[in-house]
């Protein structure tokens, strides 16, 4: 009897927690460089505290000298996490991998760091998919428009 009501007030608990799903974002980068690339990417990111999501992007596309691609592990700071405002700053910061042919300079490994700006849930909605804009270093200049699954309540 005491585990099972050990297993009620838990489930009660985390039925009262807001629970942060995972963020799926779409983008698309400019890499401006030596040499050039254009990628679009895809991206997931999970909670790492109330003002922090850290997560895994991954890119390809063409270059000067053909395909290229990267990956980047970023964590992200949001200067308004509980939508407060309709469009929020934020600041990130990270390492990236970019693979790309010799002649474009070889595969590398980048310090990353990015500014941005995500904007509204769509009006009136409390879910959907919200733009954000990010310009930032790490293997070039970065200039990125992203789409990111919206959360309730939360950036």
């Amino acid at each position: 009897m005491t585990l099972g009501l050990t297993f009620l007030v838990s489930a009660a608990a985390r039925s009262q927690t807001p629970q942060q799903p995972v963020q799926i974002e779409g983008r698309l980068d400019a890499i401006i460089a030596r040499t050039t690339g254009v990628e679009a990417g895809l991206g997931v990111s999970v909670p790492s505290g109330i003002y922090v999501r850290s997560g895994l992007v991954a890119g390809i596309g063409v270059g000067r000298h053909g395909v290229e691609g990267r990956t980047d592990l970023i964590t992200r700071f949001s200067l308004d996490p509980f939508r407060q405002s309709r469009w929020a700053p934020y600041g990130g910061a990270g390492v990236s991998g970019r693979y790309r042919s010799r002649l474009d300079g070889g595969s590398r490994a980048y310090l990353l760091v990015v500014l941005g700006v995500e904007g509204p849930l769509p009006f009136g909605q409390t879910s959907g998919i919200v733009p954000a804009f990010e310009v930032g270093l790490g293997g070039g200049v970065r200039l990125a428009v992203v789409l990111r699954r919206g959360i309730t309540a939360r950036r």
